[in-house]
C-alpha cells in the first residue's frame, strides 16, 4: 500500500482548484475551497445533495470541523462516506460501465431541476458501493447558465459511449485503452475503430463521428462560447439521446476461454463439495473483514465469503466470466460482492502524473484475506512463473491465504502441458511447500475428495 503521511494530499485530486482530497490519521476527507464556495452552498442547499443521496446515486458526507490542508483556500473540510475499494474503468466489464453511464446521466438530468450541472463527467467520478454505482465527487457539480453549452460533453463521450461502443461493436478488450488514455478514449481514434455501420446508427453518429470531426475542426481555433448557445430543452435533449444511444448498447458474454468454466471443469461432484465445504470451514475460522478472490471466474467462490457479509473483490482476466458474475450480482441484489477484471500477470499499475493518480492493485491491498483457487498452476505453467515470484507477491497483498495447490497428475495440469514440453521440474507439492513457507505459516491442509488437490490455509509470516 502506498506510504502517507498523517496529512497527505491524495494524487487523484490535485487538478481541480475547486479543492482536494486528504488523508488524515488513515481517514479521508475532502478540503472544498473558497472558489467553489458559491456552487458548494447550491449543492447543498437546494435540496440536490439529499435528493441524491437519497437515491443512492452520491456518496454522502458529512461536514467537519478539522484544521484545513491548506489553510488560506479553505472554505469547508467535509468527511465523506469511505468507499470499500476503489475500483477504475478499466477493470469494469460492460454492464458497469454501462450503468455506470447511465448513472452519471440521470445525475445530471436531476441536477438540472435544481439549478445545477455537472462540470466534470469522468468515468473515475464513479464507483461501486454496495454493488450500485455511485458518485463520489462533490466538486464536480455547478451553478446551470441558461444557455451555456455542456462544458462536460465532450468528457463524458470519451469516458463513457465511445469505450461502450468500441466494446460492443468491435472488441470487449478495446477497454483497456482506459489505461492508455487516462481522459477518455479520443473520438478521432474511436471514430476510426468503429466499423462503418454505427455511421448509420444516429446517436452515434452525432455523439462521436461528427463530434470526432467537429473536434478537429475548431482544434487551432478559438471557440466564442457566447457564439454557441443551447437552451435547456436542447440540454435535456442531448441527456435523453445519450441515455438512449448507451441503453442500446450490448454485449453478450460468450466465446471466451473461461467464462463456461464450471461446465468443464474435472471436479467431480463430490469434489466440488468438498473444495466448498473446506473453503466455508476456513472462513469460518478465520472470520475476514475482507477477501480478494484471485482468479474469482462468475464467483461461485467469491459467494462463499460475500454470503457471510464478508465485502469480496472477485477478480478475473475473463471479461465474460467478470460480466456473468456482475449480472448475477444484480440480479441478487449483492450489497457484498465487486466482480472487477484483472491480468495478475500484469496487474493495474500507477497511471497518470507521476504515476500516481490512480494506485496500482497492490497500492490498494493489502487484503485480510486472498483466495488463490485453481490458479497457481496457471500462473507457474501457462505463465512461466517461479513458485517463489507467486509466493512473494501473494504475501504483499494479504494476511491469510486460502490457496490450492494442483500437481501435475491432475487432467487440468496436463492439459496445459500437453502442447508444450515439461519444462517445470520443481512444480511439486514438496517444492511448492517449502517456496510459500519462506512467506508463510502453514495452519491447515486437507485433500479434496475425490481429487489430487490440496487445499491450504496459510497466515503470513510475522503478521
Amino acid at each position: 500500500m502506498r506510504k502517507l503521511d498523517s496529512s497527505a494530499i491524495l494524487p487523484s485530486s490535485f487538478r481541480d482548484p475547486s479543492g482536494f482530497l486528504f488523508r488524515r490519521d488513515g481517514v479521508i476527507y475532502r478540503q472544498v475551497n473558497t472558489i467553489y464556495g458559491e456552487d458548494y452552498d447550491h449543492l447543498m442547499n437546494s435540496g440536490l445533495y439529499r435528493t441524491l443521496v437519497d437515491a443512492g446515486q452520491f456518496i454522502p458526507h458529512e461536514e467537519a470541523s478539522i484544521e484545513p490542508a491548506e489553510s488560506d483556500k479553505a472554505y469547508r473540510i467535509i468527511k465523506p462516506e469511505p468507499i470499500q475499494f476503489i475500483s477504475y474503468p478499466y477493470e469494469w466489464c460492460f454492464s458497469q460501465l454501462k450503468d455506470a453511464a447511465l448513472t452519471t446521466l440521470k445525475i445530471q438530468k436531476t441536477a438540472l431541476k435544481y439549478g445545477m450541472s455537472l462540470k466534470d463527467c469522468s468515468a473515475y467520478n464513479i464507483q461501486f458501493r454496495q454493488g450500485k454505482p455511485v458518485f463520489i465527487d462533490t466538486l464536480s457539480f455547478e451553478k446551470y447558465h441558461e444557455g451555456r453549452p455542456w462544458v462536460a460533453y465532450r468528457q463524458f463521450c470519451q469516458h463513457f459511449l465511445a469505450p461502450l461502443a468500441l466494446m460492443s461493436y468491435r472488441d470487449i478488450r478495446l477497454s483497456q485503452l482506459f489505461r492508455i488514455h487516462i481522459d477518455g478514449i479520443p473520438l478521432d481514434l474511436a471514430s476510426s475503430l468503429l466499423p462503418l455501420r454505427t455511421r448509420f446508427k444516429f446517436p452515434l453518429l452525432a455523439h462521436i463521428h461528427l463530434h470526432a470531426r467537429s473536434q478537429s475542426h475548431f482544434a487551432d481555433r478559438p471557440v466564442d462560447t457566447h457564439r454557441y448557445k443551447m437552451g435547456r430543452l436542447g440540454f435535456l435533449g442531448i441527456i435523453d439521446s445519450l441515455s438512449s444511444a448507451i441503453g442500446k448498447l450490448r454485449w453478450a458474454p460468450r466465446g471466451t476461454e473461461w467464462s463456461e468454466y464450471y461446465e468443464d471443469t474435472n471436479y467431480s461432484p463430490e469434489a466440488f463439495s468438498h473444495k466448498k465445504q473446506v473453503v466455508s470451514e476456513f472462513l469460518e475460522r478465520i472470520r475476514p473483514g475482507d477477501v480478494w478472490d484471485l482468479g474469482g471466474n462468475v464467483g461461485v467462490f467469491s459467494r462463499l465469503a460475500s454470503d457471510r457479509g464478508i465485502p469480496t473483490i472477485s477478480f478475473d482476466i475473463d471479461p465474460a466470466a467478470v460480466e456473468k458474475n456482475y449480472r448475477e450480482s444484480v440480479k441478487r441484489g449483492e450489497t457484498n460482492m465487486l466482480p472487477l477484471v484483472i491480468d495478475l500477470t500484469n496487474p493495474s499499475s500507477g497511471i497518470g502524473w507521476q504515476n500516481e493518480e490512480r494506485m496500482s492493485l497492490a497500492e490498494r491491498g493489502p487484503a485480510d484475506t486472498v483466495f488463490a483457487l485453481a490458479l497457481i498452476h496457471h500462473l507457474a505453467i501457462s505463465n512461466n512463473l517461479p513458485l517463489s515470484k507467486i509466493a512473494d507477491f501473494l504475501s504483499g497483498i494479504c494476511g491469510t491465504l486460502i490457496v490450492e495447490f494442483v500437481p501435475k497428475g491432475d487432467s487440468q495440469v496436463q492439459r496445459l502441458l500437453s502442447t508444450r514440453e515439461d519444462i517445470f521440474p520443481d512444480y511439486t507439492e514438496e517444492h511448492f511447500e517449502n517456496e510459500f513457507g519462506e512467506h508463510f505459516k502453514i495452519l491447515s491442509k486437507t485433500g479434496i475428495t475425490d481429487s489430487k488437490r490440496t487445499l491450504y490455509l496459510m497466515e503470513r509470516s510475522g503478521k
